[in-house]
């Protein structure tokens, strides 16, 4: 006769081993990314300091803070729910999820100031640039879209989350789920802290 609390255990890591397995991957797909931006940053580092400068570094700053502060929502969250206290835990990820808004709506404004000096890829302005500059926002975009991204799926995994826990899917007892959410909110925030310096900060 199978035990109901061992199958649970054994299903509870596997899941975590799942959501691990999950981020390494997300990890080498922008640790490739990342290598591609030292290899032109350092074949074109005048070029990509003066791209840089156009980049709005308040914005960045502002972004970072602000999913700095989401992480630590989110691993409050984690903590409430495991205290048992389901309404805790709902409105911090519901803080986090504001925050995260946040972050877009800033992200927005930032990619809309390109965009009005039509500096995004395939615009004739954009074109025109010296090689090393054109790669650099190239790969801002890519990179700070391909994060953006995430960010949004974030929102969603997290989104589901709450109503699991409203509907005590999501216990004390059984908190999988919420913590899978969680890790991946960790690896869209560490993506950023990343993606932050060697955009905003080139010197």
């Amino acid at each position: 006769m199978t035990n109901p609390m061992h199958d649970e255990h054994h299903d509870h890591l596997g899941s975590k081993m799942g959501m691990w397995l999950f981020i390494f991957t997300e990890l080498f797909l922008f640790g490739g990314l990342f290598l591609v931006y030292a290899i032109f940053r350092s074949k074109y580092g005048e070029d990509f300091h003066h791209a840089a400068e156009e980049l709005n570094v308040f914005i960045g700053t502002l972004n970072t803070v602000v999913l700095l502060i989401s992480s630590m929502t989110v691993a409050m969250s984690i903590s409430a729910i495991q205290k048992g206290d389901s309404g805790r835990a709902i409105r911090l990820l519901l803080l986090t999820i504001v925050l995260a808004l946040v972050f877009m709506v800033n992200k927005y404004f930032e990619w809309g100031h390109k965009f009005e000096f039509k500096l995004y890829p395939g615009s004739p302005v954009l074109g025109n640039l010296p090689k090393g500059e054109l790669l650099f926002f190239g790969l801002y975009f890519m990179m700070t879209g391909l994060h953006a991204l995430h960010v949004v799926i974030g929102c969603v995994l997290l989104g589901i989350t709450i109503p699991k826990i409203a509907k005590k899917q999501i216990t004390s007892e059984r908190y999988t789920f919420h913590e899978n959410a969680g890790l991946y909110w960790h690896l869209v925030d560490f993506i950023w802290i990343f993606l932050f310096p060697m955009m905003y900060l080139i010197t």
